[in-house]
């Protein structure tokens, strides 16, 4: 869609803003430019719609060398959103989004439509809004404006420079939201600048990290995330979010196992087993053999439905302990069982089917409690 071919830009005083970009933005895609100040991302961005010619190299969009186009009509057909968003405050809503529409000799009823269409698209009510001025606006609310001005006469592609940045986290992180949401449904071909690494990876589709006029790494966020180029981008990333981007290790069964639940003897009798049970504040044992083989469970409810009968035992009432998972499995393989049995637990044995642990959901949790601590703790 947009290609840079050997594009430099340099000053008068010899200095270069930009130094042999080579881009390629594919028709469709959300490109962020993203880099610290004076790296030349701006200076990039204005240079597809000629408010800055480079010095040398050619732009192309759809095949066709911008060099040779008015940059008028060229204008006219890129939409351009920024910072300040620059609405005009002596006409009311319509008619700001309706702007390029009306330069291109719309008929009045085509433009009335679109401009009803783009408020409903951002979720503000035409019937509210159409004939509001834009110091009645919020922030949040004349970006959102902003933003459907430059989509108003359907351009292929729109340039949106740091169109965020002056708005209070809350209202960025909503048209954040917004921007994703309709790109998603209009798949415009859009080049946004900005110098937040948050706001890169939320929202791009490819992101070029510049420094000094060159271009640095370029890629989707998942790549540069797992495969940074150097230590600048490492820097520039953060590396919490390179830390955060990495597989986490997923814990072994042993990790989480409550290596100390309580066991009873098949031989044992219901009146041992309830107090034992009540001295240790649970409502199940475990019944093991000498050999610690596991034989099975018993409930509280199992003991109290036999209680009266003296002379059964565990052995009698135990249910056989169908649900083990063996040592050295991953804690996934227990929580998909306990998930889909409903069980609150399962027991851990050795190759040898010996008895070792149980995977609780009481032990998962002081797990997460171990590796996630509340902040401040």
């Amino acid at each position: 869609m947009i290609k840079l071919e050997n594009v430099d830009k340099k000053y008068d005083n010899g200095q270069y803003a930009l130094k042999n970009i080579n881009l390629h933005f594919k028709e469709g895609n959300l490109n962020v430019l993203i880099g610290p100040s004076g790296c030349g991302k701006t200076t990039t961005m204005k240079l597809i719609n000629r408010l800055i010619q480079p010095s040398s190299g050619k732009i192309f969009i759809d095949g066709k060398d911008i060099s040779t186009i008015n940059p008028v009509t060229l204008r006219r057909s890129i939409g351009y959103v920024i910072q300040n968003i620059g609405l005009f405050p002596h006409m009311n809503i319509a008619a700001n989004v309706a702007v390029v529409p009306r330069l291109l000799k719309w008929d009045k009823g085509r433009y009335e439509q679109r401009v009803d269409e783009l408020l409903n698209l951002v979720g503000l009510d035409p019937d509210s809004y159409r004939n509001r001025y834009p110091s009645e606006l919020s922030g949040g609310q004349q970006q959102r404006i902003g933003v459907i001005r430059a989509l108003a006469a359907e351009p292929d592609i729109i340039l949106m420079d740091e169109p965020f940045s002056a708005l209070d986290p809350i209202s960025r992180e909503q048209l954040q939201d917004e921007l994703v949401r309709l790109q998603q449904s209009l798949k415009k071909t859009i080049v946004f600048v900005t110098h937040d690494m948050d706001e890169a990876i939320k929202i791009a589709d490819h992101i070029v990290l510049m420094k000094d006029g060159a271009v640095v790494q370029q890629g989707k966020p998942e790549t540069i995330l797992r495969h940074p180029a150097n230590d600048f981008v490492k820097s520039f990333v953060g590396e919490k979010r390179l830390a955060d981007s990495e597989a986490p290790t997923v814990p072994l069964v042993d990790d989480v196992m409550a290596s100390r639940p309580v066991t009873a003897y098949p031989t044992r009798g219901l009146a041992e087993a309830l107090k034992m049970m009540e001295n240790n504040r649970v409502d199940s044992l475990l019944v093991v053999d000498k050999s610690k083989k596991l034989i099975g469970a018993v409930t509280i409810f199992d003991v109290l439905k036999h209680y009266r009968d003296e002379t059964k035992t565990l052995l009698d009432v135990v249910k056989p302990f169908s649900l083990t998972v063996p040592s050295g499995a991953p804690l996934t393989e227990a929580l998909h069982l306990m998930t889909e049995h409903q069980t609150p637990y399962v027991a851990i044995t050795s190759s040898e089917q010996d008895f070792i642990g149980m995977v609780t959901r009481g032990s998962v949790v002081k797990h997460l409690a171990e590796v996630f601590p509340m902040e401040g703790e």
